[in-house]
């Protein structure tokens, strides 16, 4: 895998990344919260070793993978590569039979859904992982995670394994054209992390990361909106 992109696109990823770092400021401005609270993840699902080393030249370090298989795969060409600094996220539902996979290559993992996943991780772990729980508050078929009825018994689950450091909540709202409409499901997700103590939230895609954000997030995985106008 290649980490060189033409410069010209290399200018167009990192004026993207300028932009969003500016509408995460915006968003954090109206909601009287800090830009430092909220962790940019940029998701290189489909896309090449040069796009994530042009993120990191432009100043995002948190990259993001859907699948084990590709996440595994890039990590290991940008270390080849000589990138450094970067923090691996899975971002998608992980299988049970990947658990050893996905410890070995991503330093957080945000779409665990399960107790028999967060066994499977406790399992092979080495040291504690830090874990989102996923919660499907629209309660769509389509989408993983589990019901918000089923959280408290997750909560538990993760909390009596020692190898699970339980870092916040995820969820995935449902595609709208106007991110007003999925403004309840982030305002859903708070209370339910408040009401165990947990202080993470990861919401907010490219169509919909400013509301998330003014609703609470502390992480927002990116990807189209990063990448608009550059093929890499």
């Amino acid at each position: 895998m290649s980490s060189i992109l033409s410069p010209s696109v290399e200018a167009v990823i990192a004026a993207n990344v300028a932009r969003i770092r500016q509408r995460i400021a915006d968003a954090c401005a109206r909601a009287g919260r800090d830009p430092a609270e909220v962790v940019l993840v940029a998701v290189t699902k489909g896309k090449s070793l040069a796009a994530v080393a042009a993120l990191a030249r432009a100043g995002v370090f948190d990259i993001g993978e859907n699948r084990v298989q590709e996440g595994e795969a890039k990590r290991r060409a940008a270390e080849l590569a000589g990138l450094a600094g970067l923090r691996w996220h899975l971002v998608g539902h992980l299988q049970r039979n990947k658990a050893a996979r996905a410890l070995r290559t991503f330093h957080v993992l945000h779409g665990i859904d399960s107790a028999a996943a967060l066994e499977a991780l406790a399992r092979r772990a080495t040291e504690p992982v830090p874990v989102f729980l996923e919660v499907n508050v629209a309660g769509e078929p389509s989408k993983h995670g589990c019901a918000p009825e089923a959280l408290p018994t997750l909560v538990e689950t993760a909390r009596r394994l020692p190898a699970i450091r339980l870092e916040g909540l995820m969820t995935v709202a449902p595609v709208a054209d106007d991110p007003e409409d999925v403004r309840p499901v982030f305002r859903e997700l708070r209370p339910l992390a408040q009401e165990f103590g947990l202080t993470k939230l990861s919401m907010g895609m490219s169509g919909d990361f400013e509301v998330a954000i003014e609703e609470g997030a502390t992480h927002v995985r990116l990807g189209r909106a990063l990448f608009e106008g550059a093929i890499p």
